[in-house]
């Protein structure tokens, strides 16, 4: 991983549960040391990626990060578009949908919507960084990501979220097999405990897979009705979704 790299990656690490992070805190989390990551945040700060608070030694976020998603926003506005179909599929379902977007080696959720018909639902972070291979958004995206991609996921380290995630290599490769074929993805329980998650990928411009749609269900109100009903929906949702960013889905994906 080059200089560069490695400065963006340290931006990762922020999401709505951390808002401000301090040095040590940087160091923990990254991997790397104290004193490398000292000037890559300050160099980061020149720039204005981040910004120091006073009279502390913790980062948040800055002011060039704003304005570079509203660049991305006003070019590729997947967050505009997805806002009625995430409202709409909820409805529908009666469950909680969520998108999330790839964002170089990683899966991070950009925005979700509640179902107004239950008091328990499935909550979500927007921001919150995705497992590949623990949930239905990561599987779906490796079962039409390109090979490579793939086999560094696989290679690297899988963390177990829960007892019911999957983190044998060849399990997840017939999983994702299984995603290929079907064009659909599910998640019991890998990411979060008692949760029933189904996934399909979205496609961009190019054809190639930029993120997920899926719906988020307690595993308690997975009925056989339901079973049938959210796959049917999300498919549909998924397919409006990429047409609407003018994304085409790849002659490989099972329509």
């Amino acid at each position: 991983m080059g200089t560069t790299a490695k400065a963006l990656s340290l931006l990762t690490h922020f999401n709505h549960g951390r808002l401000e992070i301090g040095l040590s805190d940087l160091t923990r989390l990254s991997g790397m040391n104290k004193a490398t990551v000292y000037r890559l945040m300050s160099e980061l700060q020149e720039v204005g990626f981040v910004e120091q608070l006073d009279n502390a030694r913790s980062y948040r976020l800055g002011p060039q990060v704003l304005r570079l998603a509203a660049l991305r926003e006003a070019s590729v506005p997947i967050l505009s578009a997805s806002r009625r179909v995430l409202r709409e599929l909820s409805e529908e379902t009666g469950e909680t949908t969520h998108l999330s977007l790839l964002q170089g080696d990683q899966l991070a959720s950009l925005s979700h919507a509640y179902a107004p018909q239950h008091a328990t639902k499935v909550m979500m972070e927007d921001a919150e960084v995705l497992t590949f291979h623990g949930t239905a958004s990561g599987l779906a995206v490796l079962g039409f990501a390109e090979a490579g991609f793939v086999e560094r996921v696989l290679s690297g380290p899988l963390e177990a979220r829960t007892a019911q995630t999957q983190t044998d290599p060849a399990s997840i490769r017939a999983l994702v097999a299984e995603v290929r074929a079907t064009g659909m993805a599910q998640s019991v329980g890998g990411f979060e405990a008692e949760v029933h998650s189904h996934a399909v990928p979205i496609f961009g411009p190019d054809r190639a897979v930029i993120g997920a749609l899926a719906v988020a269900a307690p595993t308690s109100r997975m009925s056989d009705e339901q079973k049938q009903a959210i796959p049917q929906a999300l498919r549909a949702a998924g397919l409006a979704l990429t047409q609407r960013i003018g994304g085409v889905c790849p002659p490989e994906y099972p329509t």
